[in-house]
């Protein structure tokens, strides 16, 4: 089977800003390294319609689109279900992390991805869907 991969927002923004981890970690360099190697491989990529909402937050559509643009022929895009919302919502209201990372975690149990981030509120999802550090993975 074709391992899929569903990025978080927060690997996007590492990867864009090139940013640095509190104790001066190259979380951009982890980053690179990470799509670096998903491309290489010709791994699908899967961009979902709420991590666009959530890029659109930090950034303009065309720097969205130039993110996207060099990944194009391994991209995959998928549409969160009324169900999936609806779920997120529940789990978030339960489990008291943002609404948007309850839906990132179903939407990856939902279509089998694997589902990339650093962001501390997915430590309470790992039930829903298992989660990696792009460092993890390289």
């Amino acid at each position: 089977m074709e391992q899929r991969y569903y990025i978080d927002t927060s690997i996007w923004v590492d990867l864009y800003d090139d940013r640095k981890g509190y104790l001066g970690e190259p979380l951009g360099d982890f980053a690179l390294s990470l799509f670096s190697l998903l491309k290489g491989k010709g791994f699908r990529l899967v961009i979902t319609d709420c991590l666009i909402k959530e890029l659109e937050q930090v950034y303009s559509i065309a720097q969205i689109n130039g993110m996207i643009k060099p990944f194009e022929g391994v991209t995959e895009k998928i549409m969160a279900t009324e169900e999936q919302k609806k779920e997120a919502m529940v789990v978030s209201k339960t489990r008291n992390v943002p609404a948007g990372d309850a839906l990132h975690a179903i939407i990856a149990r939902d279509s089998n991805l694997i589902l990339v981030t650093r962001d501390r509120h997915f430590r309470k999802l790992r039930d829903i869907s298992p989660n990696y550090k792009p460092e993890e993975l390289i």
